[in-house]
């Protein structure tokens, strides 16, 4: 026979400061629990997003990442006249060869010594078709053989000199912002673009650090990926982009994961015994009223399962409470370095359905273990010593 839920229930409201502060304990872990992974999400899915399935990226062959890559200038040709690589409507090869420079420059304030690293990538007039998540959403795209540049929606506010008509100076030149542009919330919201040539000319590169590309065909990437590690001449790799900048998200990605795991390991042993001590003193509390629960017949299985089931009632209220702590940072922008490529991308806290369930079920988890014990020794009381 089992013992009803609504006696669970009434025991609750009947210690609702004890309940309350269990419950405040078990919600602040859950918290940081959702925001630290919600953190992790965020970074790895704005590095996810930056590449499309579409789109095959070129390295150096060995190069894990585009800022130690070089391709020669004379490859170019060789590469835009594959036939695995689709056409725009004026007929032209959809390619683009691209530089990849980590630049200094100053954080909006005014304060001189306030700078930080930002990539500035040169792109050809065929970036915008190739990667086709690019939206101008304020002036106009670059013009050719000029000083101006573009800058991702991300860096607004957080930098100085990038809003549209400001001129931002780098490399011992001034270059006018003459356009903003958001990319789905990726990477490239982080970058600042100009045209290849220019950034070539301003940092005395031969050649360039990758080439971007629509496949023909979104299917062949295999068979493009062969006939470029065949052709000696080049000695590229062929990556995927959307697998490519996946990649580069997993160290960090791994080790937010893993400090979410330690942190709120650590606070989750203060919200467990904090769910043992106010099961402990429920059960002292409630010893003739589990006496007389024996004595009708219940069974001390059910006795365990009751208290069992009143200590995760406890702990669901604490993560329920956990989770609608930490929903408003959901969207808020922040920013860490990648370190791929050295640089700060900004990208926003992402906290998911999925990611609040699991801070539910790990707050429920906390309360089963810490209610396990009390639990148990209120199935093991004796029926005599517990009606005196």
């Amino acid at each position: 026979m089992k013992i009803p839920f609504a006696y669970n229930y009434r025991s609750v409201v009947q210690r609702p400061v004890s309940t309350a502060l269990t419950a405040l304990g078990i919600g602040l872990v859950v918290a940081v629990f959702v925001a630290m992974l919600a953190l992790a999400n965020g970074f790895i899915a704005a590095l996810v997003k930056t590449g499309s399935s579409d789109n095959v990226l070129l390295l150096r062959r060995g190069a894990d990442s585009e800022l130690s890559s070089g391709i020669p200038r004379d490859a170019i040709s060789i590469i835009s006249a594959s036939p695995h690589i689709a056409t725009g409507a004026d007929g032209r090869p959809m390619v683009s060869p691209e530089t990849y420079i980590v630049l200094n420059i100053p954080r909006a304030g005014g304060d001189a010594f306030a700078v930080a690293n930002v990539v500035a990538r040169g792109v050809s007039e065929k970036a915008f078709d190739v990667r086709r998540n690019i939206k101008i959403i304020e002036g106009r795209r670059f013009a050719s053989g000029q000083s101006e540049i573009c800058v991702g929606a991300k860096l607004a506010g957080r930098f100085a000199n990038v809003k549209v008509g400001d001129v931002l100076r780098f490399s011992n030149r001034n270059w006018n912002v003459v356009c903003r542009f958001t990319a789905d919330g990726s990477s490239f919201e982080s970058e600042i673009w100009g045209e290849n040539e220019q950034f070539q000319s301003v940092f005395r590169g031969q050649g360039f650090q990758d080439v971007a590309f629509r496949l023909k065909d979104p299917g062949g990437f295999d068979e493009a990926k062969r006939a470029f590690l065949a052709d000696q001449r080049l000695q590229v790799d062929a990556h995927r982009e959307s697998e490519f900048y996946a990649s580069q998200s997993e160290l960090l990605g791994n080790i937010l994961r893993f400090l979410a795991i330690m942190i709120t390991s650590i606070m989750a042993v203060g919200a467990v015994f904090g769910a043992v001590n106010t099961m402990y003193a429920s059960v002292s509390s409630r010893t003739p009223e589990i006496a007389v629960l024996l004595t009708l017949g219940f069974h001390p299985r059910s006795v365990l399962a009751s208290f069992l089931a009143e200590s995760a009632l406890i702990a669901l209220i604490g993560g329920i409470i956990g989770c609608l702590l930490a929903l408003p940072i959901n969207g808020v922008v922040t920013s860490t370095t990648n370190w791929a490529s050295f640089s700060e991308i900004a990208f926003a806290f992402r906290v998911t359905p999925a990611l609040l369930l699991a801070g539910i079920i790990f707050a429920v988890a906390m309360g089963i273990v810490g209610g396990f014990f009390p639990a148990r020794r209120a199935s093991k009381l004796p029926v005599i010593q517990a009606l005196r």
